[in-house]
C-alpha cells in the first residue's frame, strides 16, 4: 500500500487530526481536503449520518478523482428524540460555533435532572473509490450524559459536555489519550481499518 493515497473528507481540524492519529497504522499518505486549493462544498442533504457520509464520500472522491474517506457524526440526546443528531454541526444556525451548539443545547435540556440527559455520539466512515462508488462503510458509538456546564478545553464539538459516565469525567476532561480509545470515532476507525487493508491491498 506504500504510495496510495487516502483523503479524509473534512476541513474540520479536531476531525482531521483525529483521523491522522487513529489511521496512522494503514500506512497510506493521507492528507485531508484542507491540502486542496479547490473546495468542493456537498450539500448533507441525507436524512442520516451515513447518507451523508456517503453523499460526502462519493462526491468528493469523483471530484478529487482519489479515494476519500468521508465521515459524519454528532451526538443524539435521549430527550430531545435524538436531537442534535445530523444537526449537529449547526444546531444553533448556519455558521454556528462549538460555543454556540454548546449553549443551545444547556438552553433546551434546562433543567432536566442527570438521568434524563443521557445521550451519545455516532460517527460513520465511508469509503469511496475515485469514481465515486463506495466501497465500505463503517461506524461506532459512545454513550454517556450531558454536564449541566461545560468542563475541560481539550477536544472540540459538544466534548466539554459529553460526560463518559464511567469515568465521571468529559471528553474536555479526558483529553486525546482516552478519547482516541473510547470515542465514537476511534470505534468507527477501528472497525473499517481490516476493510481499509483489504481494498487497498486488492486495488
Amino acid at each position: 500500500m506504500i504510495g496510495r493515497i487516502l483523503v479524509l473528507g473534512t476541513t474540520n481540524a479536531g476531525k482531521v487530526r483525529e483521523l491522522l492519529e487513529l489511521l496512522s497504522p494503514v500506512g497510506l499518505e493521507l492528507k485531508s481536503l484542507a491540502d486542496f486549493p479547490v473546495l468542493l462544498e456537498v450539500d448533507e442533504t441525507g436524512d442520516s449520518f451515513a447518507a451523508n457520509a456517503c453523499l460526502k464520500a462519493s462526491a468528493q472522491a469523483r471530484h478529487l478523482n482519489s479515494w476519500v474517506l468521508a465521515e459524519d457524526s454528532g451526538i443524539s440526546v435521549d430527550a430531545l428524540d435524538g436531537a442534535p443528531g445530523i444537526y449537529s454541526a449547526r444546531y444553533a444556525g448556519p455558521g454556528a460555533t462549538d460555543a454556540d451548539n454548546n449553549a443551545r443545547l444547556l438552553r433546551d435540556l434546562g433543567n432536566l435532572p442527570r438521568e434524563r440527559r443521557m445521550a451519545h455520539y455516532t460517527c460513520q466512515l465511508s469509503l469511496a473509490d475515485p469514481s465515486g462508488e463506495i466501497r465500505s462503510e463503517a461506524s461506532g458509538v459512545c454513550r454517556g450524559c450531558i454536564r449541566f456546564e461545560p468542563a475541560g478545553d481539550a477536544g472540540f464539538g459538544y466534548d466539554p459536555l459529553f460526560e463518559i459516565v464511567e469515568y465521571h469525567r468529559t471528553f474536555g476532561e479526558l483529553g486525546q489519550t482516552v478519547k482516541s480509545i473510547l470515542s465514537h470515532r476511534a470505534r468507527a476507525v477501528a472497525a473499517i481499518l481490516p476493510q481499509l487493508e483489504i481494498v487497498f491491498a486488492r486495488d
